[in-house]
């Protein structure tokens, strides 16, 4: 089993192949005692299938799944929770849940349905759904996406969906970045897998998923979440409930001393139909066969810089993709393919955050 500060991903257009693989190499069975509850915990904020880019892939919940029946860990539950005024009972059907739960006789819980018990953290209050604190072993599956309030949201906040609607209200109107800080000290999430294979831009419902052709792990959620903050293109600072829960001693944000390992690189393909937003940015790009999960680094980054008002400022257009390999140019390369270009962010794929950073400064230097 990985260790603490460890982080793995994989790339691919296959999730439910790609989760097996991955977990093959992390072998969380070796921590499961046979016979032991296991939670699932997915992403089913709304009822939207998984390419709207807002909900958790069921193929990555059904490889999973066979994962571990076929290593006799068989005691299993999928637990969730939609948002206020959404029925969880829905969003299972739509999210393709109901059929899994058929296929493979593993139970849904309703969230919205279970007792809740108070807890305080940090001298907050918070009301905990009693199911998520019975299981042995959590494993949580958020989507990684972008969140018009917190910016991003992944495995830190994806346990808001283990609290009743009553705290949801109540999280939403004192601020949400220190209650999601603490509910994370009060649930252990044991094993993080991330859906990383479209999620939204920037909206927590979908609608501009942007295919990033990966699947993130680890048992960190600090430490995921402030890997994911830079796939995204923030800065951990921007992001502030990932500071609180690493003080409240949930995690570790130290991207520089973590164990992260790419199994392998992208070369899967492109099968969604950009959004408008999506297409929107594109014309910022010149692309010449680009793997999935590098193009969309480079759309988070536009997003980000649109955001900070500089993207009116890029003048130059962005070269990305394989096409580019071994050519001199006197543009603006994105990603490892890119190299003999004169200016060139590096990466394969490159965090939108470097790209961010890059940009910024050349923006700043041709004023």
């Amino acid at each position: 089993m990985i260790s603490r500060n460890s982080i793995r991903i994989i790339y691919g257009d296959n999730p439910k192949q790609m989760v097996k693989e991955l977990l093959e190499t992390i072998k969380p069975e070796e921590e499961i005692e046979k016979g032991a509850l296991i939670g699932i915990k997915p992403n089913l904020v709304v009822s939207k299938p998984s390419g709207s880019g807002a909900t958790t892939s069921p193929e990555i919940v059904a490889g999973l799944i066979e994962y571990l029946l076929s290593k006799g860990r068989d005691n299993i539950v999928i637990m969730e929770s939609s948002w206020v005024g959404g029925r969880t009972s829905e969003a299972l059907k739509v999210c393709g849940y109901e059929e899994l739960s058929k296929k493979y006789h593993v139970p849904l819980i309703d969230l919205k349905k279970d007792r809740d018990r108070e807890y305080t953290v940090d001298g907050m209050r918070i009301s905990v759904c009693e199911q998520a604190l019975k299981v042995d072993y959590l494993i949580n599956i958020p989507v990684l996406k972008g969140h018009c309030q917190t910016n991003i949201t992944c495995a830190l906040k994806n346990m808001k969906g283990c609290i009743p609607d009553s705290e949801k209200r109540r999280f939403h109107t004192i601020g949400l970045h220190k209650p999601i800080a603490c509910l994370s000290k009060i649930i252990r999430q044991d094993l993080v897998i991330v859906d990383g294979m479209n999620g939204d831009l920037n909206f927590e419902e979908g609608g501009n998923p942007v295919q990033m052709n990966r699947i993130i792990a680890g048992k960190d959620p600090v430490l995921i979440d402030a890997y994911a903050a830079q796939l995204m293109g923030f800065g951990i600072e921007e992001v502030p409930y990932i500071g609180m829960a690493e003080r409240l001693g949930v995690g570790s944000a130290d991207l520089a001393n973590a164990d992260i390992v790419e199994l392998n690189k992208d070369n899967g393909s492109r099968k969604l139909t950009p959004s408008r937003r999506v297409q929107q940015l594109a014309g910022h790009i010149v692309e010449d066969c680009a793997c999935s999960a590098c193009y969309g680094s480079l759309i988070y980054a536009l997003e980000r810089l649109d955001e900070k008002g500089l993207l009116n400022r890029l003048k130059d257009k962005l070269y990305i993709g394989q096409g580019f390999k071994s050519k001199r140019h006197n543009g603006i390369g994105i990603g490892a393919c890119t190299a003999g270009f004169d200016k060139c962010v590096r990466g394969c794929p490159p965090k939108a955050r470097d790209i961010v950073e890059y940009l910024e400064e050349l923006i700043q230097k041709n004023q």
